[in-house]
């Protein structure tokens, strides 16, 4: 048996599919006379469309990641999906106009236009080929160009098997795909290592009721009838998870016209689940799909993947995509990748409540960027979303993000039932002092509501009449109830703040992301006194000695988050401090409102901490960020991260 699997547009073209990869590698080990194969596609891809039209890697960021939340990529490809280079243009027009600057729109409906041409291509190559089974994954903007690949692929060869999987085809979505689109002959739904090699298996037995027995799958009775089996009961244990198989993916890239854009980075997996979303779900969080399950490799079984993968690639960047950090690999695999004596440069997810140290080991580890999930600098807000953190804990990472010399990459959001400008007015008033510190990624972003989200599941949350995003509208063509089964993001009445405090909050956010590469603010404790130097638009002072010991005793606590009455309950009771049982809490707090003016301390929900990290050379470390991080060919100017949502998900042909 031969199977070709296929990662279409818009799949990143800087990673190989961690998903391909390990269902490759699990049909290679565990169905008996079949060979597989990956056809990275997406590549084909950027080599067809710089051949025809002006194109760029920027361009492909676009429609891969950028325009998710508004569905141009998929748009894009449902031309070919429909067979017809118009479809529904006039209404991509009228809803997008307002939306995508002239020239983002005179390219997504030329693409549109053209694409069609480049799935026939892959769909007749596809064909002469002459593979058994093709398998295709679905996940982010690829689910027409998968869509409209299998059409083709059916309508030229019918004996060929089609099958789809990834996070697109999770739960109901998968169910939907499988009942619309009878070219696709199975669905995958949830994880695909276990469920695929098994239908393998019983295609090429020709047992035809062994689909019937699989978890999750979609398939057809032998009248044609669409039949979903139940969702597997649990996600599969931590061993049964595969290491990746990534043949041909560096060398098909060595060959295409995306050399030239990118560094090829590893994708790596730990763990799968969330071990906080088990015991508070953020609120707006859709990851995980149907199992939010905590679980992860064992240490060795993980160090061996990482080790093993660089070493046969030669590449020492990766991507964990693990949607929060394992606490154990902190003394366990993180100390070993330091003593390995590889460079590695690695990003992952952590909670944002991680203490100095902890951080220490992961800028040791080669952990350049970390993706915290904050969200918000105010506790009040956090609380709605359920993140266990405090406003005053997130700024507390961005400063000793900025000692340990880790670049975070943050969003912050807004829209929660329940918010008030009165939450947002304290936060931009102090922006400016937090210019020295990583900014958001982009400007504030209004939440949308993804499936699988407690906003989505339960109504009483505060967001009600759900529907599909209108862009599945004029990308399918589909009743709205199949849209709504098919879709993972909804539209629903705007809660929380409206566009003052937003104007006022965004205005804050793009003067921080103007200035930030000029402005410092640093601390260095001499023992008997603390110089903090600033350079700061919004401050006018440079250089501030603390040489009080009560001044200086109180900044060391700031180093943690405190409220006045700890601050000066612990200040009183220490017999190191000649005068300070004589302070009051009057004085504490005068000197923390000073503070606060003077841009050294932060507070929010009556809590106060320091927002100085200390002296390290901040700027030298800038230097060599700027020197690792991929930037955008012929402008030097460096590329955001990925944004947090959505995140990878765990393979299902995903």
């Amino acid at each position: 048996m031969r199977v070709l699997l296929v990662n279409m547009p818009w799949s990143p073209i800087d990673l190989p599919s961690l998903a391909l990869g390990i269902l490759k590698r699990s049909v290679d080990e565990r169905v008996q006379s079949a060979t597989c194969e990956v056809l990275h596609a997406n590549l084909e891809f950027t080599d067809w469309i710089t051949g025809r039209t002006e194109f760029s890697a920027e361009d492909y960021e676009y429609y891969a990641l950028s325009s998710y939340f508004l569905g141009c990529g998929d748009w894009v490809f449902s031309s070919a999906l429909y067979d017809d280079p118009d479809w529904k243009e006039p209404e991509f027009v009228a809803v997008m106009s307002d939306k995508l600057r002239r020239e983002r729109m005179r390219m997504t409906r030329e693409l549109h236009r053209i694409v069609p041409e480049f799935v026939a291509d892959v769909a007749r190559r596809v064909a002469e080929s002459g593979p058994d089974v093709v398998g295709f994954t679905s996940t982010f903007q690829q689910n027409t160009a998968a869509l409209a690949a299998a059409r083709q692929i059916k309508r030229l060869a019918p004996h060929i098997v089609t099958v789809m999987g990834g996070a697109n085809c999770d739960a109901e979505q998968g169910a939907a795909v499988h009942r619309n689109f009878p070219f696709v002959d199975y669905v995958v739904r949830g994880e695909g290592e276990d469920a695929f090699p098994r239908l393998l298996t019983a295609l090429g037995s020709g047992d035809g009721t062994a689909a019937a027995s699989i978890p999750g799958l979609c398939h057809r009775t032998p009248d044609g009838a669409h039949t979903a089996n139940p969702m597997p009961t649990g996600p599969l244990p931590p061993a049964a998870i595969l290491p990746p198989d990534y043949s041909g993916y560096f060398e098909r890239l060595a060959a295409s016209v995306a050399r030239n854009w990118v560094e090829p980075k590893l994708v790596v997996e730990g763990a799968r689940g969330c071990w906080w979303g088990e015991k508070h779900h953020c609120t707006f969080c859709g990851l995980n799909g149907s199992f939010m399950e905590f679980r992860s490799k064992s240490p060795d079984t993980f160090y061996q993947e990482i080790m093993d993968l660089a070493e046969r690639h030669q590449v020492l960047d990766m991507y964990v995509v693990d949607n929060i950090l394992d606490m154990r690999y902190l003394s366990t695999v993180l100390p070993r990748i330091i003593d390995s004596g590889h460079d590695l440069r690695m990003h992952i997810e952590i909670k944002a409540n991680m203490r100095r140290p902890q951080l220490q080991v992961l800028a040791d580890a080669g952990l350049v960027y970390v993706q915290p999930g904050i969200e918000s600098l105010n506790s009040r807000v956090l609380d709605l979303m359920d993140k266990g953190v405090s406003g005053c804990q997130n700024v507390r990472m961005l400063r000793d993000a900025a000692e340990t010399g880790l670049s975070v990459s943050w969003n912050y959001l807004h829209g929660f039932p329940g918010e008030t400008a009165e939450d947002y007015d304290p936060v931009i008033r102090q922006l400016p002092a937090l210019e020295h510190l990583d900014p958001p990624v982009d400007l504030s972003a209004r939440i949308a509501i993804e499936r699988f989200s407690p906003y989505f599941k339960r109504p009483e949350l505060g967001f009600t009449g759900l529907r599909p995003e209108e862009h599945y509208l004029f990308t399918y063509d589909l009743p709205e109830p199949e849209l709504h089964d098919l879709a993972y993001v909804f539209s629903a009445p705007e809660r929380g703040v409206t566009e003052p405090t937003v104007g006022l909050l965004n205005d804050g956010i793009a003067a921080w992301k103007k200035h930030h590469a000029d402005a410092r603010l640093t601390h260095t404790d001499l023992g008997e006194r603390i110089v903090l130097v600033s350079r700061r638009r919004s401050f006018q002072w440079r250089t501030l000695e603390l040489t009080d010991p009560f001044e200086t005793a109180l900044f060391r606590l700031l180093d943690q988050p405190h409220g006045p009455a700890a601050l000066h309950r612990k200040l009183t009771s220490r017999a190191d401090l000649a005068d300070g049982a004589a302070r009051t809490p009057k004085d504490v707090e005068d000197l923390l409102r000073r503070w606060v003016d003077l841009g050294v301390v932060f507070t929010d929900a009556g809590q106060y901490v320091h927002i100085a990290p200390a002296a390290v050379n901040q700027d030298l470390l800038r230097l060599d960020y700027m020197r690792h991080v991929h930037t955008r060919p012929g402008s030097g100017v460096p590329t955001a991260p990925a944004p947090e949502a959505p995140a990878a998900p765990a393979p299902a042909l995903s």
